[in-house]
Formats: structure tokens, sequence, C-alpha cells
């Protein structure tokens, strides 16, 4: 089913639900609470529900968890009746034009993957976006769909055979006009305890782990924030440098501190960065002057007289 509806301009904002499935039995991790899982010190779960947190409404298909953020819980009847049963049971507590249907199991899906989708979608005619992964084979469960097209398939799906208990999720995309964008890192699943050894690895990698560490720490935290990190690490280093090494994580601590009595904005973050860092240059610069004046070590301690 291909929708030939045009681009709106309110289409121009992130409305948008997300469906994440997350109630499969993981046989091939021995039955082991996928979802649960933690990479980087984080569930997978909790690191696919990051990734959307701008969405209008969350569901998650599966049984209730404690998560990160707030959710709304639901079951496919009966309970492991396969992903087109658990889709349709996540679809009717949406309402958006656009729905996200994502797995559990994505640990390096971002914020701007989930927006490329969204805007692919936006500004084309097709019911779908998915990514592909390495082996250029389509993952249809980190993708954005058109809701209209997913209900008027399922239904139809269900019409045919009776229910979409047991029915595999190509039946559905096969029905659908999809577009395809190849992500080989985003759409990386984690299927088996190799796949969760192989992401674990790679956030520890030198290019991702401070990344990584200040996402699980403001998930951990309850903050979200975006804050320019190359500030933080110049002011700690300036700091460290100019006036001695412990300052740096106490200084740091302090502008955060700063931050939140200011409105904990990244704004007040940038202000309170800027000010640590200009008093931690002038320090150096006091520091400097001393020597100068003193080439041979020796510093006067003995106040002016005038």
């Amino acid at each position: 089913m291909t929708s030939n509806e045009p681009p709106r301009a309110s289409d121009a904002g992130p409305v948008y639900d997300v469906v994440v499935l997350a109630g499969g039995a993981a046989r091939r991790l021995g039955g082991a609470d996928k979802p649960g899982v933690r990479v980087g010190g984080r569930a997978l779960l909790d690191r696919v529900l990051a990734a959307c947190t701008d969405a209008s409404t969350t569901v998650v298909v599966a049984d209730p968890r404690p998560t990160a953020r707030p959710v709304i819980w639901a079951r496919e009847d009966p309970p492991g009746g396969g992903p087109l049963a658990a889709l349709d049971a996540g679809l009717r507590h949406t309402a958006a034009r656009y729905v996200l249907v994502l797995s559990a199991d994505l640990p390096f899906l971002q914020e701007g993957t989930a927006r490329t989708l969204l805007t692919v979608l936006r500004t084309g005619g097709a019911d779908g976006v998915l990514l592909t992964d390495a082996d250029g084979r389509d993952q249809p469960l980190v993708a954005a769909y058109r809701t209209s097209s997913l209900r008027h398939e399922l239904a139809a799906l269900a019409k045919e055979h009776g229910a979409l208990t047991g029915l595999p999720l190509r039946r559905l995309t096969a029905a659908l006009d999809l577009t395809r964008v190849p992500d080989p890192v985003a759409s990386f699943d984690c299927d088996t305890w190799d796949d969760i050894a192989t992401a674990r690895a790679r956030i520890r990698e030198h290019d991702h782990v401070l990344d990584e560490w200040i996402s699980a720490v403001k998930d951990e935290l309850g903050i979200d924030l975006d804050v320019d990190t190359g500030v933080l690490l110049d002011l700690a280093r300036d700091a460290a440098h100019g006036v001695a090494r412990p300052a740096a994580p106490l200084t740091t601590f302090l502008v955060g501190y700063a931050a939140a009595q200011a409105g904990g904005d990244p704004e007040a973050v940038a202000e309170a960065s800027r000010k640590a860092a200009a008093l931690a240059l002038r320090w150096a610069e006091e520091a400097d002057g001393d020597t100068a004046a003193a080439p041979d070590g020796a510093r006067e301690t003995r106040p002016d007289a005038g």
C-alpha cells in the first residue's frame, strides 16, 4: 500500500509515536531477559528508549519492568503471539500520523537515526523507511512507518488469516512500499551473546567511550541536558594545569552546581564554564608572572612595606 498524502506544514516537527517490541523469547540468548541485558551499564531497552525521548507516546509491548523513563505497556493476546500480534497491540495505543517501530536490542540506536528515518518518511511517498544492515538485509524493526499504512495492512492480514498470531513480519513488509537507508551501526542488533560482547567492546573504544559514559550518567541521574563536553573538558584541563590536578573534578562539579542554580539549561552551563575557565586562566597567569619576576624560583614572601 502506497500513500500519496502530501506533506503538511505541521509535519516539520517531530510529531510521532514509538512502538518497541520487547517481548520475544530470546532463544539464541538461552532465554535470557534480553531487554534487561546491560551494554555500557544500561539495559538494552533503556538505550533504545533514549533515542526517542521526544515521541508523543512511547509504547513498549512486553510485561512491565522498571525503565529509565515512563512508557505505556501493552501485550499481545496471547503473549508470545509473534511480531505482528505485538505490533498490533502496540498500535492500539498510538494516535500520531507516523510511528517508529523498534526492537529492544539496538545498542547503537541514536536520536539522529530516528530523525533521519522520520524525515525521509515525511518528505517521501513511501509507506515506511527502514534501515538495512551491513549485509544489506532489511531491518523492519528499525523503521518509521505511516501509521495508517500499518493499520490497513494489519487489518487485511487479520481478515485473511483469521488472526495475526504466529504470522511472520515479512507478511506485513511485503505488502508495503518501503524506502531503505543503509546504516550498519544503528541497525546492529543483539541476538546472541557474541553480539552482546561485540557491542560492549565497541562502546569502550577510544572514539566512543566518552560519549557513551556521558549518556549513561545522564540516564542514571535522570538528566535530559545536552551540553558542550568540549567546553567542560577544556575547563578541566585549564584547572588541572593552572591550579592543581585535583582542581579539575572539583571545578567541574561546582560549575554544574552553579548552572543548576541558574536554571540548569545548556546556556547556564556554558556561562558557568566560561567564568570558571577565565578564573583558571587568571590564576595561571599570576603564577607565570610570579615565576617571571623571580627567575631563580625564590619568591618574595615579605609584605610590601610601601
